[in-house]
């Protein structure tokens, strides 16, 4: 806290990692949460300040893309005071190599934001443009940039020589005076005695030295209390999650029910018809059903929920309709926010902007800063995920490791074969997993409705919180399968691994996979009446539950097969994770079934693709060797 004469100002400073302006959506993020929890007005209370590189602040996309969320609705902050510090060199490049604009502030002209350019050397101009910012973001919620225009006296780093490339430029820097200096001569000129300069200077190094004395400081305490009843450990132990029938018949009914004007299109009345009647009389609960009941029962219990990414209202395969929307007025219902309100918590569902990178970002540090809520990014396709791929890296993965700041993020990437080629098909599982170690995060890829309502319960309701990272269905949103029933909803909880209800002592080989495999499988072994092929799924790949999974294959003979199914490529998916761990638990080397290794992660042609599933489904049930 700084304390001054009329009040004092908390500064929480957040945790930055060296990939220029990626920090960025990540405060704006954490400032919205904390502004989302104030009561009153949290917009007047919390401001995001961001300090900018000139290079940086013109070169780097994440500048404008974290700009562009400034007005919209899902992602205000009430506005940024943006600081460029203008060295007028980034790293070794001039600016004439460096952007094709006059200032390195002109990207924030989209905004129309006020832009205060003032010199480096001139303090009190700069305390009157930070004023000035201050008042205008206060009075009119909207960003504003200060460029300070300076130099930098020495080079990039301790190392660096700055007269090997720019000898002219820092000729100059080496012969002008400091900006004490300046500001020194300046006040003398204006009637201010050698001693009073001096005594001010000297109160100066003494708070700096003083500074240096303290000891290092300790995490920031608001965020410890926030994170106090979480544990770091991660754990296999089973969270009860399931609901009553009551309860699950109750919410059904706000989740079906409109208001009496409400007018929605008939093909959405005719959903939430089929929706109800799956509930009360226990048939067909499909993916929808399932996540809608997941999320109505958390945020019925006082969990708030934010779900935000690219048509995550409607769904980008029309799955949820998280929020109707009245046929004649455009007016805009959300049933879940009903069921919110009146438990006296958060529902909030928002479309983003065609961002990755940013809007993860932003849902990243709203995450570190809610540790009690279930926050939710969506990609449109999961293979979209990588043009975020700097935010999971450097923030998702592994922040807990090198700044102990646990999150519970929720990613959810849609993922399947089906034919539509490279863009569209994998969720490129493999680089999640490459990027896991100490139980840093959860990467599941589930196979019910069922499944899901407790895996997303789970994720609020444990003791300890990771991200999760969520492989969701395309397919099987909508597939005769791929449903559950209430019981499956009022009692249990997640399962890592699913075993089969076939005698294990009749089979003669276990396929175990991941996902919309399984289903495939499970109707060619229907076709072919294959009843001594088992199919074992392995719902949460990391980590790994190996206990379960050594009991589950525990009752098959020692003689039997093992083959690993996959529809990835051979050089993507659960493959190269999995095949150690399993030639461990099994003893032997399991045989891989799927496809070849590929630099693309699909074909472009859906009838080659069928051609390749075919194959995968016929190895999988071929006679023994």
């Amino acid at each position: 806290d700084r304390c001054f004469t009329n009040g004092c100002v908390h500064v929480s400073l957040a945790s930055n990692p060296s990939h220029l302006e990626a920090v960025n959506p990540v405060v704006e993020g954490k400032c919205r949460a904390r502004q989302d929890r104030l009561e009153g007005d949290g917009e007047q209370l919390v401001m995001p300040l961001l300090i900018h590189g000139d290079a940086a602040f013109a070169g780097q996309g994440v500048v404008a893309e974290t700009l562009n969320l400034s007005q919209l609705a899902g992602y205000k902050t009430g506005g940024t005071v943006h600081l460029v510090i203008n060295n007028q060199i980034g790293f070794t490049t001039m600016p004439v190599d460096a952007r094709s604009t006059c200032y390195s502030t002109d990207i924030a002209k989209m905004l129309m934001a006020p832009i205060f350019h003032v010199h480096g050397d001139d303090p009190e101009a700069l305390i009157q443009a930070a004023t000035m910012a201050i008042e205008f973001r206060q009075k009119f919620r909207k960003d504003v940039v200060i460029e300070v225009i300076c130099y930098r006296r020495y080079g990039h780093n301790e190392g660096d020589e700055p007269f090997f490339t720019q000898p002219l430029m820092y000729e100059k820097i080496r012969n002008h005076p400091l900006t004490a200096e300046i500001y020194k001569t300046q006040l003398l000129l204006e009637g201010f005695s050698e001693e009073e300069i001096q005594s001010t200077a000297d109160k100066v190094d003494e708070n700096l030295e003083e500074a240096l004395s303290h000891e290092v400081c300790p995490l920031h305490e608001e965020f410890m209390q926030q994170w106090s009843h979480v544990t770091r450990k991660f754990s296999f132990d089973p969270v009860e999650t399931g609901v009553t029938k009551e309860t699950l018949l109750q919410l059904i009914d706000s989740l079906t029910t409109v208001p009496d004007s409400f007018s929605p299109h008939r093909k959405i009345t005719s959903l939430l018809k089929k929706r109800h009647k799956a509930i009360a009389e226990d048939t067909n609960i499909d993916w929808g059903t399932g996540e809608a009941l997941a999320m109505a029962s958390l945020v019925n219990e006082g969990t708030s929920i934010r779900l935000s990414g690219q048509d995550s209202r409607r769904g980008t395969f029309n799955h949820r309709h998280a929020t109707l929307y009245d046929i004649a007025t455009g007016e805009e219902y959300t049933p879940l926010a009903d069921i919110a309100k009146q438990a006296g918590c958060r529902f909030d569902v928002f479309n983003s902007m065609l961002s990755e990178m940013a809007v993860l970002g932003f849902d990243y540090g709203y995450a570190v800063e809610t540790p009690n809520d279930l926050t939710i990014w969506e990609a449109q396709f999961g293979d979209f995920a990588n043009g975020a791929q700097v935010i999971i890296d450097q923030f998702i993965a592994s922040s807990q490791t090198k700044w102990d700041r646990p999150c519970g993020i929720t990613m959810f990437l849609p993922h399947g074969y089906e034919g539509q080629g490279p863009e569209h098909s994998s969720a490129r599982m493999e680089r999640y997993l490459q990027l896991c170690a100490d139980n840093n995060m959860q990467i599941v890829n589930t196979t019910t409705p069922g499944q899901l309502f407790h895996l997303l319960r789970r994720q609020v309701r444990t003791q300890h919180r990771c991200p999760l990272i969520l492989f969701t269905p395309k397919a099987l949103l909508r597939h005769p399968a791929c449903i559950s029933t209430v019981k499956d909803f009022t009692s249990g909880h997640f399962q890592e691994v699913l075993p089969d209800n076939l005698d294990a002592k009749n089979c003669r080989r276990v396929l175990l996979c991941s996902g919309k495999i399984y289903y495939d499988l499970l109707q060619q072994r229907l076709d072919g009446e294959h009843n001594d092929v088992a199919l074992v799924r392995i719902e949460q790949i990391y980590p790994l539950h190996r206990d379960l999974l050594k009991k589950v294959l525990k009752p098959y003979k020692k003689t039997v097969e093992y083959c690993w199914v996959q529809e990835e490529i051979a050089n993507a998916g659960g493959w190269d994770y999995l095949r150690p761990q399993l030639r461990e638990l099994i003893g032997r080397e399991p045989e891989y079934v799927g496809r070849k290794r590929s630099a693309s992660t699909a074909v472009g042609s859906n009838r080659i693709h069928r051609i390749e599933q075919q194959q995968i489904l016929d190895r999988s049930f071929a006679p023994s060797k």
